[in-house]
């Protein structure tokens, strides 16, 4: 891959990608940048175009995670189901009971009579392991309770010391399984969950290297950089030298990291990449006055801002109409928002949608209200496609993105001043005009291109030294 003069160089190893889960729908951009990310890899020349495996661990059937690949599989966000693989799905024995490599890895054991279990069976019904229930404890991914195996006829066999036992379990027998083709090569492992990272930093495979990717804010209220970290972040970063590199999607919250834990090449700049808008005849005519919004239906997303804002901006510009795309836990209390400010006519919230270029290619403006983000997946692909972007000010992605043009920064949760930014893009030709040429330059520094570049010089950094937890 490379483009104006910028080129991915990836070095000689086994690539894989693991995350927590990836179900389509679900998780908003972290699913699609995960995925995203694993294709760039593939067409950088990852394993000769294949790219990395992607691992999830999630204790869904394995009937559902066919369904999810073959999801992703249809929507494009990868090209081989094949390269999907999952925890659980591998932990069943063909003749019952758990895998030999699971078997392997517990010793002898009971199940926590203080806890309650949940088991995950094969295809056939059949046990395979107990999982202990942990409710109420963000920190439920720490624990050493026992995790039951089951043999054969389901008795126990054995047990392992928590999840992050399990874990490392499985990956260790993946990697023999990828070491089988080529012994000689090591292994680069880009973990995209806070949750998993914290349980692989004893993994001391002097051929693994783990680059740990990071999609959002570390930071609570107010989101300045000396603002409090929940607890979670907070022991995260007591690890997070342990990692052969930390891949931040912003220079400011790498700035901000380094500025308040102090200087570490542990903690380096690697966006997200999203490619450049398609063009051609078939492409789509703008709509004078649609205003899109794409993102998650979540408190953090502050959706009713831009239902409040809309008001002023219907009654100024009357074609004017807001289009929310996005699923999420707030979407009943945003319908009930729209009608109780009479605003059906200008405002529809829409479900998910799998049209996204569509959408923003008729789209005049799009719209952010997010209290924060961590590089802001649909901004980019608005700026790649020539959008003029209206945002709040807030960290990271919307600040640092529209730096240089592309768009329109308001004063966080000013909801008059959204309103004014609305109607003044909408309105000037001239300024929208400029807005969606600057746009298209301040995409390209996050293409696939840079970020596959990025994420290269990484790799082959992390290589060139010692594992970090050996």
């Amino acid at each position: 891959m490379t483009h104006d003069g910028v080129e991915a160089r990836f070095p000689d190893a086994e690539y894989l990608v693991l995350s927590s889960r990836l179900i389509p729908d679900l998780d908003g951009g972290y699913t699609l940048a995960t995925l995203a990310r694993a294709r760039q890899m593939a067409e950088a020349g990852v394993h000769g175009g294949r790219g990395p495996l992607l691992l999830t661990v999630d204790p869904g059937s394995a009937a559902d995670h066919t369904q999810h690949r073959a999801a992703f599989l249809e929507r494009g966000r990868i090209a081989d189901s094949g390269v999907m693989r999952n925890l659980f799905d591998e932990a069943a024995a063909p003749s019952g009971g758990a895998a030999q490599w699971l078997r392997d890895a517990s010793h002898p054991g009971e199940p926590d009579p203080a806890l309650e279990y949940r088991a995950v069976t094969d295809a056939a019904s059949r046990p395979v392991v107990d999982l202990p229930v942990i409710v109420g404890d963000p920190d439920w991914h720490t624990t050493t309770a026992p995790i039951v195996v089951r043999g054969d006829d389901g008795e126990v066999v054995g047990a392992v010391d928590g999840f992050g036992a399990l874990y490392r379990a499985w990956l260790e027998h993946v990697v023999d399984g990828v070491r089988a083709r080529d012994s000689d090569l090591p292994v680069v492992v880009v973990c995209e969950s806070r949750q998993l990272g914290e349980l692989l930093v004893d993994w001391n495979d002097p051929g693994v290297r783990v680059l740990h990717a990071i999609h959002t804010i570390h930071l609570e209220p107010p989101y300045t950089p000396d603002a409090p970290m929940n607890a979670l972040w907070s022991r995260w970063f007591g690890v997070a030298d342990r990692f052969d590199a930390v891949l931040w999607p912003t220079h400011a919250q790498r700035a901000d990291v380094v500025a308040r834990f102090g200087p570490s090449d542990t903690h380096v700049v690697v966006p997200h990449g999203v490619a450049p808008a398609a063009s051609g005849p078939d492409r789509p005519v703008r709509v004078p006055g649609r205003v899109v919004m794409l993102n998650r239906l979540a408190p953090g997303k502050r959706i009713d801002h831009a239902i409040r804002a809309f008001r002023d901006v219907a009654e100024r510009v009357p074609q004017a109409r807001l289009d929310i795309f996005g699923d999420g836990p707030e979407r009943t209390r945003l319908d009930a928002l729209v009608r109780e400010l009479g605003m059906g006519g200008w405002v529809t919230v829409h479900g998910p949608s799998d049209r996204v270029a569509d959408e923003l290619a008729t789209a005049s403006v799009f719209l952010s209200t997010s209290a924060y983000e961590g590089q802001g997946l649909a901004i980019v692909e608005a700026l790649a496609d020539g959008c003029p972007v209206v945002s709040y000010a807030a960290p990271y992605g919307p600040r640092e993105l529209l730096a240089d043009g592309g768009g329109v920064l308001v004063a966080d949760a000013d909801e008059s001043a959204l309103a004014d930014a609305l109607v003044c893009v909408l309105t000037d030709a001239d300024l929208h005009a400029r807005l969606s040429r600057e746009a298209v330059v301040a995409a390209a520094a996050v293409d696939p291109d840079h970020a596959m570049a990025a994420l290269a010089e990484v790799a082959n950094a992390a290589l060139a030294r010692p594992s970090r937890r050996c």
